[in-house]
């Protein structure tokens, strides 16, 4: 098996589907992931014992979220992630564990539970059920089910 890297970046062709941190990731400092531009920020921090984040209120500011970006943290088990396009063709996948988190940040999804899991969910709100996705299922995934 392959050794995983401990942050990894997932694109088709020039969009970004995914961010990977893995559970060993570990850096001084504060480590942003994402862009100005995206509606889901995500960092990493590591600070000694004794640092200060100044206590602070966080300011009205109006934004517009066109497409829903999650965060996944992966507290226990393992939780294998399918990528696909935006044109719903099957692209790779990954597998998650206990520690691991991932930003979804553009294509499409699905997941398989590969062990018993726990995971915390974040994504913009407010969430409007099925009225937020576009449901299909994936012709590889599909024809890998009548093979078998």
């Amino acid at each position: 098996m392959k050794a995983q890297k401990a942050l990894e970046r997932i694109f088709h062709e020039d969009q970004l589907l995914a961010i990977i941190i893995r559970a060993d990731f570990s850096e001084p400092g504060v480590h942003f992931f994402t862009g100005h531009e995206f509606s889901q920020q995500l960092a990493y921090m590591q600070h000694p014992e004794g640092h200060v984040i100044t206590p602070h209120v966080h300011k009205p500011a109006p934004r517009e979220v066109t497409y829903t970006q999650e965060v996944l943290f992966i507290r226990k088990g393992a939780l294998r992630v399918d990528f696909y396009s935006n044109d719903q063709e099957y692209l790779e996948s990954r597998v998650l564990n206990g520690g691991d988190a991932i930003l979804l940040a553009g294509g499409g999804h699905g997941f398989e539970v590969l062990e018993n899991l726990e995971m915390i969910e974040v994504k913009q709100g407010p969430y409007a059920g099925e009225e937020d996705k576009i449901r299909f299922v994936s012709k590889q995934k599909a024809s890998e089910l009548i093979l078998n």
